[in-house]
């Protein structure tokens, strides 16, 4: 029996970090853990930024995920709020790359898009999706947590496609060509 994969999916924030780890088995998926990290009793951004780089390495340790999806800031008006998250967002990855993890990062539509088939999806249809799919009974307190798990689902969708099989690790139609020489004609 093939030994399961788990993904690490994480929403960085810097006041509520959401994480979720998924077991895939026989591909099937099963949560592991969904919950948030509070950020918002520190003040300070730099002890805020330690704490998420803390949780990462802890869930890293304890769980041994084979992959780290992570959400992509998303473009806002406010540039302080943008490099705040940016700031949370590179902390979760270098743990995973410290670890020597693959870090795959994916924007919020493209999960949303995943997810719900509407890239355009609020996170309460992004829920009761995940619901649906992944046979959860309890709502979780913020929603942090389950666009986390929508994170590391989409994560699985995305590598478990005949498309995204195809694709994996290719640098190019230079690459492909040299790992596939056979199928030029």
């Amino acid at each position: 029996m093939k030994k399961p994969e788990i993904i690490l999916g994480i929403d960085p924030g810097t006041q509520v970090m959401g994480y979720a780890l998924l077991r895939i088995q026989n591909g099937q998926p099963q949560v592991l853990l969904m919950d948030v990290l509070k950020l918002t009793k520190e003040k300070d951004i730099y002890a805020r930024l330690d704490m998420i780089h803390s949780k990462v390495c802890e869930l890293i340790s304890l769980y041994r995920p084979s992959t780290f999806a992570i959400e992509a800031p998303f473009f806002g008006k406010n540039v302080q709020s943008m490099l705040k998250l940016g700031r949370a967002q590179g902390v979760a990855i270098a743990a995973a790359m410290q670890a020597k993890i693959l870090v795959t990062e994916y924007s919020p539509k493209k999960v949303k898009q995943s997810i719900t088939g509407n890239g355009n999806a609020d996170k309460d249809q992004v829920w009761r999706m995940l619901q649906r799919i992944l046979s959860i009974e309890e709502k979780p307190q913020y929603f942090d947590a389950t666009d986390a798990l929508a994170v590391a689902l989409c994560h699985h969708y995305q590598t478990s496609s005949v498309l995204g099989k195809a694709v994996k690790g290719l640098k190019g139609w230079d690459d492909f060509i040299a790992k596939n020489p056979g199928r030029v004609k």
